[in-house]
Formats: C-alpha cells, sequence, structure tokens
C-alpha cells in the first residue's frame, strides 16, 4: 500500500502544478487530483516528472456537479455531453497517465426516474471502462453521501456493489472513501464485505468535519488495518480538508507508513 495525496485539497497554498513537488517533500508516495483539467495536460506531465510522482486518480469532467447540479452520467438527456467528457478525459489521460479515472455518478436529475438514472450510469460506466482499458487505465466508480451532496445517485456501498454488479465489466471498480460512509454512520465491515475483491482505490479523511487522521472520532488506522486484513493492496488517497496550512497537519502520515505492509 501506498499513500498519495489529494491534490485539489491539499497544498492548495500553491498554485496546481506546484503542488506535485510539494507532496514529494512532504513524503507522499503520488498524487491524485478530482479535476485536474485547467492545468494544460503537458504542463501537468512535466511537474509530476520533475518531482517523480505517479498520477493515481483523475475524475472525469462531471458537468454542473459541483455546483449543485445533477452532473452527466446517469442523466438520459445529456449523453452527448457525457461521450464529450469522456473523449476529455481519454485525451487528457494520454498524456499525464493517470493510474485510474473515477466516473462519478452524479445527483437523479429532475423528471428521471432511478432505474432510468442506474441505465444510463450503467451504460456510460461500461463504455468508459471499456475506452479506458485499451489504454491499461482502471475505470472507478464512488458512492457519496447525501448529507454532503443531497440526491447523490450512489450512497452505500451496497448501492456500488450492486451498480457493479450490473456494469459487469472487469476494468470498472470501486472507489471507498472511508469519510463518506463514516459520514452516514455505516458499518466499516460491512461496507468491506459488500465490495469485498472490487475495491480498485481508497480515500480517506476523519469524520466528522473531514478533516486530517486524529482531528474527528473515525477509527481510520483500525479501518487501515482491516482493509490489510481484507487482502487490499491499493493506494490510500488523503482527500481531507486541513484546518490551516498542508504541512502542518501531516504528524500522521509517517505513523500510517510505518504500519503498512
Amino acid at each position: 500500500m501506498k499513500i498519495a495525496a489529494n491534490l485539489s485539497l491539499l497544498f492548495a497554498e500553491q498554485p496546481l502544478q506546484e503542488r506535485p513537488a510539494a507532496a514529494a517533500a512532504a513524503g507522499f508516495d503520488g498524487v491524485e487530483i478530482q479535476f485536474p483539467y485547467e492545468v494544460a495536460a503537458p504542463l501537468l506531465r512535466d511537474a509530476l516528472q520533475s518531482s517523480s510522482m505517479p498520477l493515481v486518480l483523475i475524475n472525469l469532467p462531471a458537468g454542473d456537479l459541483m455546483a449543485g447540479g445533477a452532473g452527466l452520467a446517469a442523466v438520459p438527456a445529456l449523453q452527448a455531453e457525457f461521450d464529450r467528457a469522456l473523449q476529455q478525459a481519454l485525451d487528457y489521460a494520454a498524456v499525464v497517465r493517470p493510474l485510474c479515472v473515477n466516473v462519478l455518478p452524479g445527483r437523479l436529475a429532475e423528471g428521471v426516474t432511478r432505474e432510468q438514472a442506474l441505465s444510463t450510469l450503467e451504460a456510460n460506466l461500461r463504455k468508459a471502462a471499456q475506452r479506458f482499458q485499451d489504454m491499461g487505465i482502471r475505470v472507478l466508480c464512488e458512492a457519496i453521501n447525501p448529507l454532503d451532496m443531497p440526491g447523490f445517485l450512489i450512497n452505500t456501498a451496497e448501492q456500488l456493489a450492486e451498480l457493479l454488479r450490473r456494469v459487469n465489466h472487469p476494468n470498472c471498480l470501486a472507489q471507498l472513501d472511508l469519510y463518506h460512509m463514516a459520514r452516514q454512520e455505516l458499518d466499516f465491515a460491512e461496507c468491506l464485505a459488500h465490495l469485498q475483491g472490487r475495491i480498485g482505490h481508497v480515500q480517506f479523511a476523519d469524520c466528522p468535519g473531514r478533516g486530517a487522521p486524529g482531528t474527528g472520532e473515525l477509527a481510520l488506522e483500525a479501518q487501515l488495518q482491516a482493509l490489510i486484513a481484507s487482502g487490499y493492496q491499493g493506494w490510500l488517497g488523503a482527500e481531507y480538508r486541513p484546518s490551516g496550512a498542508t504541512q502542518a497537519s501531516l504528524d500522521w502520515l509517517p505513523r500510517w507508513q510505518a504500519s503498512l505492509p
């Protein structure tokens, strides 16, 4: 296991293209970025290469999702927009070479039934999984809690596992976010059981507050050991909001790294 800094939240004191070097200096093993498209792909590639930082994860463009909208992946009327977002991500990934691309399900759009949304999402995930498989890049999908993002289509590990069964593609896996599960007070062991063998990436933050490990009440280090015991060997993405300067929030990092197999 290795630990990646989510550069959309960490080291935000610096421009995005300078954050890979900051993450390397702080001791992280790699980086992930939610939506990197504001930086030209060759510039980001050069920043990653100069700091010897692997890019673990990016998200597919999600339309108006972060502004409170439904996004793109589960809206039947926005199929053309989703296809353009997929092509944009494919072109960007061809340059920066992430290990994984996350497709956010989005919110249930007005006038769309849940089954219509799920059928659209299923088809779009299968399409993305095939296109990125040809590049050797994994496609992920994640559950997000409805308290922070009301109306989000996929909330629980059980719902995510059912979606993966529907998609039924070997290159489509789960992104398990420990914060989003804890925010709903879901049992971690049950979440792990639902997604056993289908977890492609893990993200974490403490809860409540979505801060650094140790700032909330979540037994993150116990969950880490449970992940290890389950056989998970992938990356851990630190996707939390520092209360101040990122560097001041990293006292947990060397302890975690020492405990990893």
